[in-house]
């Protein structure tokens, strides 16, 4: 894949991406990804139009792909945690073939919840895409909590 951000380019610093960043950076136990810069942790995400057109319609996730599946929606729940000072805990099913649900708990509550398709194709245009979407689904859940306090603390 393409990354269209140079190395000189900082990410933005949004919770999301920082607990984005701060999960891969955790999950390196052998400091092999210590030398990258944030926008070389990130460009596994990066999926551009090229990339995207070389992608196959039907094929089945590898196991990096859902692994970043997973990651994005860790760092959304980890910076809505943060924002909204309430654990939020991200649940994922996948079929074989790409399609499945995610849904992020708080307390009894049900804050986001979407249905994912074609996820051998995930990724994002660039990181400032990446960013946006990331903080959406922040702020969708932090909507909720205030729309339903009362089940998101039980």
């Amino acid at each position: 894949m393409t990354n269209v951000a140079t190395e000189r380019e900082a990410p933005p610093a949004t919770p999301f991406l920082k607990s984005l960043i701060g999960l891969i950076r955790a999950e390196d136990s052998y400091g092999a990804w210590d030398r990258k810069t944030d926008v070389q942790l990130l460009d596994g995400f990066i999926v551009t139009k090229e990339d995207r057109r070389a992608i196959p319609i039907i094929g089945d996730p590898d196991p990096d792909v859902l692994g970043r599946v997973e990651l994005f929606y860790r760092a959304v729940a980890l910076a809505a945690e943060k924002q909204t000072g309430l654990p939020a805990s991200p649940m994922m099913t996948m079929s074989h073939e790409g399609f499945g649900r995610v849904i992020l708990a708080v307390g009894k509550l049900v804050a986001y919840s979407k249905t994912l398709r074609d996820v051998h194709r995930f990724g994002f245009e660039d990181t400032g895409v990446l960013e946006r979407e990331g903080m959406t689904v922040v702020g969708q859940i932090a909507a909720a909590i205030d729309t339903y306090p009362d089940v998101a603390r039980a």
